[in-house]
C-alpha cells in the first residue's frame, strides 16, 4: 500500500466546527425559465430538528428533496422556509377566458335582480380568483427539466444556508465567549469555597465548647471529646468530592466548547450534573458558623451562574 503523503493526510483532517447558535436568517434568490426564485430561512432554538416549508403546490415534488438539503447542514432547531417563486419577463401568463366569462354573467345577473349600475374594470376582473393562470410554476414535463428546476431550488436553498450559517457561527462565538467567562467564574467561585472548608472544623470546635459550657454550667469540657464530634461534624460537612467533581465537569465544559459537532445536548448534560453538586453542597454546609453562611452564599452563586449557563446553551446546536 503506497503511505499517504502530507498533503493527503491533511486534506483528510475534518476541519474544526465553532460554536454555533440557533438563531438566524438569510435569503437567496435565483432565476430560472423566466421565473425569479426567492427562499428565505429562519431558525430559532428549539430541542430536535422541526422543518416548516411553505411552497407553491406545483413545486411539492420537490419538497423531500429540499428538507434532505437543509438536514444534511442542520441538526437542531425550528427552521422555517418559504420558497417564494414570481413571474419573471419571460414568464408565460394566460387568461382563462372561460371562467371570465363566467363571472361575467355572474355579474349580469346580479345587476339584474339588484338594480344595481357599477360595471367591472379590467384590474378588478384579473384579480377575480383563477382569472390569471401561469402564476405559479409547471412541474416540467421532462425528467430532464424536472432535474434542472430541482438542482436550482436546491441550489438556491443552499445558498441561503451558507448565509443562515455565517450568522449563526457569528453568534455562536459571542455566546461561546460568555459562557467561557462564566464558567470561569465558577471555577473561581468553587476555589474560594475550597479555602473556607479549611476553617469549618475550628469553627465546629468553637461552637461545641460554646454549647457544651452552656449544657454544663461552667464544668470542665473534655477536649478530646469535643475534637472528636466536631471531627465528625466536619465529615457530615465536607463537600470536597462535590468540588472535585463540579471541578471536571468545568474542564468538560471548556473542552466541549473547544471542539467539533453538536454541542448542546451535551453541555445541557453537563449542566444538570453541575447544578445536582451545587445543591449537594448547598444541603451539606450548615449555615450556623460564619465560614459555612461564607460558602452557603458562594453555593447560591454558583447555582445562578449555572441557570443562566443553562438559559444560554438552550440556544446552542
Amino acid at each position: 500500500m503506497t503511505p499517504k503523503t502530507g498533503t493527503e493526510a491533511k486534506q483528510e483532517t475534518p476541519a474544526k466546527m465553532e460554536c454555533r447558535s440557533m438563531t438566524g436568517f438569510a435569503m437567496a434568490r435565483s432565476e430560472h425559465a423566466g421565473w425569479a426564485i426567492r427562499i428565505s430561512v429562519k431558525s430559532v432554538n428549539h430541542r430536535f430538528l422541526d422543518i416548516k416549508l411553505r411552497m407553491p403546490d406545483s413545486l411539492e415534488p420537490y419538497e423531500l428533496r429540499l428538507r434532505q438539503a437543509l438536514k444534511n447542514r442542520i441538526h437542531r432547531g425550528h427552521v422555517d422556509i418559504h420558497v417564494n417563486v414570481e413571474p419573471g419577463e419571460a414568464a408565460p401568463v394566460h387568461v382563462n377566458r372561460e371562467l371570465l366569462h363566467a363571472y361575467l354573467r355572474a355579474a349580469d345577473e346580479l345587476r339584474l335582480q339588484t338594480g344595481g349600475k357599477n360595471e367591472l374594470d379590467i384590474v378588478s376582473l384579473l384579480r377575480l380568483p383563477g382569472v390569471i393562470g401561469g402564476l405559479a410554476p409547471a412541474l416540467p414535463d421532462s425528467e430532464e427539466e424536472q432535474e434542472a428546476l430541482g438542482k436550482v431550488l436546491e441550489s438556491c436553498l443552499g445558498e441561503a444556508l451558507v448565509k443562515m450559517d455565517e450568522m449563526r457561527r457569528v453568534e455562536g462565538r459571542h455566546l461561546a465567549d460568555e459562557l467561557r467567562a462564566r464558567v470561569a467564574r465558577i471555577g473561581e467561585q468553587a476555589d474560594q469555597v475550597r479555602g473556607l472548608m479549611n476553617t469549618l472544623r475550628p469553627a465546629f470546635v468553637r461552637r461545641l465548647e460554646s454549647r457544651l459550657k452552656e449544657l454544663l454550667n461552667g464544668s470542665p469540657v473534655d477536649p478530646a471529646r469535643v475534637a472528636q464530634e466536631a471531627a465528625l461534624l466536619a465529615e457530615r460537612s465536607d463537600i470536597s468530592e462535590e468540588l472535585d467533581r463540579l471541578r471536571s465537569h468545568l474542564q468538560q465544559f471548556g473542552k466541549l466548547l473547544d471542539g467539533a459537532g453538536e454541542l448542546g445536548k451535551k453541555l445541557d448534560f453537563l449542566l444538570q450534573e453541575m447544578h445536582r453538586e451545587a445543591n449537594t453542597m448547598l444541603s451539606k454546609t450548615p449555615g450556623v458558623e460564619s465560614e459555612a453562611l461564607t460558602i452557603t452564599s458562594l453555593a447560591l452563586e454558583i447555582k445562578a451562574e449555572i441557570e443562566k449557563l443553562r438559559e444560554q446553551v438552550q440556544n446552542i446546536e
